[in-house]
């Protein structure tokens, strides 16, 4: 996991005899698209709602969306309180763990999370011992996270007009992580770091997965909640949003925000 540089619990599966006759759920959000992760060009935008602007008049054709500090948010009070008990200031175990040098080889691909759990207690034992060492670093490599019900719900909502990416800096335990959220199913398709041995900020990650999604790079929304994230994918013609709350993505959203509505000879 990384909490700074991004490496998901989600909305529940609805049956239809849960789904209201608008399309949603009783929770307000929208039913889930099971359709099948693509490893191909995705179809273009999706129309015909009549809850969203025409294709001419459309912001944007596809949401690129980053998943840690967006979608998933981390627990590290159990780390803050091991850092304590060491005598170190809260957040030394991640300066060190987030450090180019110990955490880019994670996020490419190279190597385990157990061995980044390594590198770190390797870095921190002569602060603390072997032992401490290694267990601040495994409460960071495990700590407990979940998924921002409101963002979900927003996303799964524009994946009902147009095709959803997540792109994000993660682990090769990625899969496993948004299947244990329940969010193997939250988007068309994931663009992973670890996969594709390519990291945000550099330009790659952003063609690939403006090229998942089916649609030209000046014509993706693209959510992060890094500036330096951001400002690539808008160097590349992509149009940015910082995230630091639901609001701004519900913002940035616009009609998109609102489940679509059920087409029109839609039977069930």
């Amino acid at each position: 996991m990384s909490t700074r540089t991004g490496h998901a619990l989600g909305d529940a599966h609805h049956s239809p005899a849960d789904v209201a006759p608008d399309g949603t759920a009783p929770d307000g959000t929208a039913p889930a698209d099971t359709a099948a992760p693509f490893s191909a060009p995705l179809p273009g935008p999706r129309s015909g709602s009549g809850t969203a602007p025409g294709p001419a008049a459309r912001p944007f054709d596809a949401v690129l969306c980053d998943l840690d500090n967006v979608v998933r948010f981390y627990d590290t009070a159990p780390l803050a309180a091991l850092e304590r008990a060491a005598g170190l200031p809260e957040g030394t175990t991640e300066d060190v763990a987030y450090a180019p040098e110990i955490d880019l080889p994670l996020l490419l691909g190279r190597i385990t999370p157990d061995a980044w759990v390594e590198s770190i207690a390797a870095a921190l034992a002569d602060r603390v011992g072997e032992g401490r060492a290694r267990d601040l670093a495994r409460a960071l490599a495990d700590a407990p996270f979940r998924a921002d019900e409101e963002v979900v719900s927003l996303l799964r909502r524009a994946r009902t007009h147009v095709p959803l990416v997540l792109v994000t800096n993660a682990t090769l335990r990625l899969d496993d992580d948004l299947a244990l959220l329940g969010l193997d199913d939250l988007a068309d398709a994931v663009v992973s770091s670890a996969v594709e041995q390519v990291a945000k900020p550099d330009p790659a990650i952003y063609r690939i997965a403006a090229d998942r999604a089916g649609v030209p790079l000046d014509r993706c929304l693209f959510v992060d909640d890094r500036q330096e994230n951001v400002d690539a994918a808008e160097a590349l013609g992509m149009t940015g949003v910082l995230h630091r709350e639901p609001a701004c993505l519900r913002r940035a959203l616009g009609p998109y925000a609102q489940a679509a509505a059920p087409y029109a000879g839609r039977v069930g």
